[in-house]
């Protein structure tokens, strides 16, 4: 089975070793996702800005490997404050409310860049029809 892999523009992809996402077979998994603008730099404003962001590269990738967003199954979003799920959740369901995947939010201490306040991965499921 071949596995097919897809680069965004994060500087850690290179510097770390990772691709944004890998598909095998009908799955497609999305890297931990921060968001990072086409430049490099992180994406200003608040917890929903930043979170939109994370979701568009991730879709971005799933796109590119013969995915969608309806074929995301799950999603695991890392937040550095508790206070901020109600925001961060209403932008998954602006990208995701329809199909309803499987989803995780987890507070964690801090994330790899001190200004970002979520870290997402996803899943996808490719099915044929």
């Amino acid at each position: 089975m071949a596995i097919e892999r897809t680069s965004g523009t994060s500087p850690y992809e290179a510097l770390y070793g990772f691709s944004r996402a890998v598909r095998i077979g009908d799955r497609i998994l999305v890297a931990g996702t921060g968001p990072v603008e086409e430049d490099g730099s992180s994406t200003s404003g608040g917890a929903a800005d930043q979170t939109r962001r994370c979701f568009q590269i991730a879709v971005k990738a799933i796109e590119e490997l013969g995915g969608s967003a309806s074929d995301v199954v799950r999603t695991r979003m890392f937040i550095t404050d508790a206070a901020l799920g109600d925001e961060i959740g209403k932008v998954h369901a602006e990208f995701f409310g329809a199909t309803r995947p499987a989803a995780t939010m987890v507070v964690v201490a801090k994330l790899l860049r001190e200004e970002w306040v979520v870290e997402i991965e996803a899943e996808a499921v490719v099915c044929a029809g």
